[in-house]
């Protein structure tokens, strides 16, 4: 029987916190050297013919968009804006009257312009051209805890709910425990603290959580849970 050393020397070194300790320390330092940003890492990865990740396929992808559409039905949601649409697969199934998704890579606006180039209820814009516009709803789907940088989280949070009319939708991980130093553009944040000390006119009106949590495959399962917020 093959022996898993990696494995084993992992658990022995988490037993030595010390060692623990310098080994994360050491990983963040390395990561924050060769780690672009959260802006750049994300326009390379579309441009490298990466996608929005797993949570944007399969089950996953099946399971936000049956909830959002309820959601946009049962309140009569007459516009939406998204913000960070990425490739646009999870959009297939949206049943939504108007929409709008902004995101800060060109390669990701193609490819949804492509799709949904016969679907006039759709468009899509650059987070850079943003110039106030406003929807019934608005929707943060795997975003959050892919804002790496405080300032970059701060503006888009602040966004997200100013420019909402009526509901905002999350979808998100909220909480720092589950971050990892080896994986530079995750950065998990308890995002409902910064709701209560600034978003006063919001009230949690829905929590769902994932119907399919995260255990150690990214591709069977998500720490996201649904946040659902209505203006008062």
């Amino acid at each position: 029987m093959k022996t898993n050393w990696k494995s084993r020397t992992k658990a022995i070194l988490k037993r030595i916190p010390f060692i623990a300790s310098v080994g994360k320390q050491i990983n963040r330092r390395f990561f924050s050297k060769v780690f672009p940003g959260s802006q750049k890492y994300w326009i390379q990865r579309y441009d490298r013919g990466g996608n929005s990740g797993a949570g944007s396929y399969g089950k996953l992808a099946e399971l936000k968009t049956s909830i959002i559409n309820e959601f946009v039905r049962r309140n009569n949601v007459a516009s939406v804006i998204e913000y960070g649409c990425g490739d646009g697969n999870q959009l297939k199934s949206a049943k939504y009257p108007s929409y709008l998704g902004f995101d800060i890579s060109p390669h990701a606006l193609s490819l949804c312009k492509y799709l949904f180039a016969n679907d006039r209820s759709k468009k899509f814009k650059l987070m850079e051209v943003y110039r106030g516009e406003r929807g019934d709803l608005t929707l943060s789907l795997d975003v959050i805890y892919h804002l790496i940088e405080d300032e970059v989280f701060e503006s888009y949070m602040r966004r997200l709910f100013d420019s909402s009319d009526r509901f905002v939708i999350i979808y998100s991980s909220n909480g720092e425990e589950q971050n990892e130093p080896t994986v530079p553009h995750v950065k998990h944040r308890k995002f409902t603290n910064w709701i209560d000390e600034n978003a006063h006119a919001w009230r949690l009106i829905q929590y769902i959580p994932n119907k399919y949590p995260y255990s150690a495959d990214a591709n069977a399962g998500s720490s996201a849970d649904f946040y659902m917020y209505e203006k008062s």
